[in-house]
This record gives structure tokens, C-alpha cells and sequence, in this order.
């Protein structure tokens, strides 16, 4: 039998224990052995990157280098064209097969908007979804179809996401770090610490880069 894989991706800009810390737990919860980290090159819902994807992929490398659960993969950072979700785990299923169980791990927050992603509805026919669960987040979709669509797929069941090879949606109880990349610029550009934030080597390395750090124009604007 196959082992569980998930899949976990992001903009990563810059990555940080509110990306890692969730999954490591998220990991124990289920059984995952294997989660792969893919950074995004044209996130298709939201601003574009401050930092180059090959500054996000070193971070991630220096994140992970001393976390065996981890494994990244560039695949989305390779290409000039958008970061579907929809087709990379396409992609992904035919490379791992028809029988092997794959997931696709997601915030509470991207669930509930999941119904205006690329193709959503065939996302399941590849993969299950994992969602950590975040407090303040309702569990109820806007539109009642989307409701229906959810509550078809929804499982209690962990071993689900072992034996089935995709179709299933598993909520899962993960601890919330309240941090995010936005933050974290922001303080670096106030010259604040973040040192609780993010991994002490990437941190180094956003130093050693001048990453998020004030421009000249910003300094002209006071």
C-alpha cells in the first residue's frame, strides 16, 4: 500500500513558523510522512512576490534543511505562466498514479473561498483536501450548492485520506500562529525584530540580501 503524500503550497515571501509549525503538527495528527513544500512563481490570487523565486526557494531550502518531514518542490517556480492548483495536482496524479493517496493541504481561509479557484471541481478528483482549521473562520460556504458540494465530501475519518486515493475533505485541529509575510515585512521595514517569527537562517539570509527593507522612495514619502 502507498504512503500518504500532501502537497502544501504558498508564495513563501518570506516563509515563516506560521507555514511550518501548523503542518509539522498537522503531520503527527494524521500520519504524514511526506509533505511537499512548492513555492508559487505567478500566484494567480493575489499580489506578486517582493522577493525572486530564487529567493523564496532558499529560504525554503534553508527552513527545511533540518526537518526530514519536508521536501520541496520547484516544479511551479519553473514556469512563466500561472500557478493553477487545479493543474498541478493533475500533473502530480499522473505521476504518482491512479491508486496513490494525495492531498492538498489549506487554510480554513482559502476553503471558504476554494468555489472561485481554476477548475476547483476537479481538484477532488485528484487529491483530498486537508484544512487547518483557524478560530474566527466560519465552516459554512456563501452559496448553498457550495455547502452541499462540501458537506458530500467531508470526512471524520483520518484513515479515509490512507486508503482512498483522493475525493475527501479532512478538518483538521492545528494549532494558530498568528503570523503572517506581511507582518513580518512590515517589521522589517520598521527595523522591528522577527526573530520569533521565521527560522534564525532565514533570517540571516533576508539580512544578508537587504530583502523587505525600506527603499528610497519609501523614504522619501516619510
Amino acid at each position: 500500500m502507498k504512503t500518504l503524500q500532501a502537497l502544501y503550497g504558498g508564495t513563501f515571501d518570506p516563509v515563516h513558523y506560521g507555514h511550518l509549525k501548523p503542518v509539522e503538527v498537522l503531520a503527527n495528527l494524521i500520519g504524514l510522512q511526506r509533505v511537499i513544500i512548492m513555492p508559487n512563481n505567478v500566484p494567480p490570487h493575489r499580489l506578486q512576490p517582493e522577493a525572486t523565486s530564487e529567493q523564496r526557494k532558499t529560504m525554503l531550502e534553508l527552513a527545511i534543511a533540518d526537518k526530514p518531514l519536508f521536501r520541496l518542490d520547484e516544479r511551479e517556480l519553473r514556469r512563466d505562466t500561472p500557478s493553477w492548483t487545479a493543474q498541478t495536482l493533475q500533473a502530480w496524479r499522473e505521476e504518482q498514479g491512479p491508486d496513490a493517496p494525495l492531498a492538498f493541504i489549506i487554510g480554513q481561509d482559502s476553503l471558504l473561498s476554494f468555489p472561485s479557484w481554476y477548475q476547483y471541481d476537479t481538484i477532488l478528483n485528484n487529491s483530498h483536501l486537508i484544512v487547518c482549521r483557524r478560530p474566527g473562520y466560519p465552516l459554512t460556504m456563501k452559496e448553498e450548492v457550495h455547502q452541499q458540494w462540501l458537506e458530500a465530501h467531508l470526512t471524520p475519518h483520518v484513515d479515509d485520506l490512507h486508503t482512498l486515493p483522493a475525493g475527501k475533505i479532512y478538518l483538521a485541529e492545528t494549532p494558530w500562529f498568528d503570523i503572517s509575510a506581511t507582518q513580518i515585512r512590515q517589521r522589517l521595514q520598521n527595523g522591528q525584530s522577527c526573530a520569533e517569527m521565521l527560522p534564525e537562517a532565514v533570517l540571516r539570509y533576508i539580512q544578508q540580501q537587504g530583502l523587505y527593507q525600506k527603499t528610497d522612495n519609501d523614504a522619501l514619502k516619510g
